[in-house]
């Protein structure tokens, strides 16, 4: 049987992402066997040095308190915004998880995790390298091979190859799901509490092809 592809576009620094986490890995546990999982990365934010506009500042803390209305279970440290610097700034912590997965498959997802517990939970920033390659280190990988990968040009290139990737798939806002088969293409409605949902209409757009 061909294999059906469902990707998963996000970034991780993204506050919603963050909260659909459990359900992700409730769907992705439970996703058919001929069903390939990928993952892309959106990139939300460009580089920048620039500190946080404070007006952005006060909507990304009110989406995280909407975020926990909407998903009880989701946790967040506020004290991120007094303890750091913030900067509208994630296309970093996405070259982090691609100079994790150069060292196996597996940290792709590892990395995410450790980034959006760094942000989210331990009150440390992802838009700064040093964060990154502390988590590189407490993921036990290899740290200069990692600083070499996050720094060169070909991860960046293979960041703006995944943006791109999410922009033919129409994948606007993150998180989003998106199933291919073939020359089929459905865009999956994202449920935060739980992956059944999910998983059926994945299973009745399949049963179509």
């Amino acid at each position: 049987m061909e294999q059906a592809v469902l990707y998963y576009a996000h970034d991780p620094m993204c506050s919603w992402c963050w909260g659909f986490s459990p359900v992700l890995r409730n769907l992705t546990a439970g996703l058919p066997e001929h069903v390939t999982f990928r993952r892309l990365l959106g990139g939300l934010a460009q580089d920048t040095e620039a500190p946080m506009p404070a007006e952005m500042q006060q909507r990304i803390q009110e989406t995280w308190r909407r975020i926990r209305e909407t998903i009880p279970a989701a946790e967040f440290n506020f004290d991120f915004w007094t303890h750091c610097k913030p900067r509208r700034s994630t296309w970093a912590s996405c070259r982090a998880v691609i100079a994790a997965r150069c060292q196996g498959a597996g940290y792709d997802k590892r990395m995410t995790t450790a980034i959006q517990h760094a942000y989210y939970l331990q009150a440390r920033n992802p838009s700064d390298k040093t964060t990154l390659i502390e988590l590189a280190g407490e993921l036990e990988l290899n740290v200069e091979l990692f600083i070499e990968v996050l720094d060169s040009p070909a991860t960046q290139q293979e960041l703006e190859r995944e943006m791109q990737q999410c922009t033919a798939l129409r994948a606007s806002s993150f998180p989003a799901l998106v199933l291919q088969d073939g020359a089929s293409q459905w865009h999956i409605p994202i449920d935060y509490h739980d992956a059944g949902s999910m998983l059926t209409l994945l299973d009745e757009l399949l049963a179509t092809v």
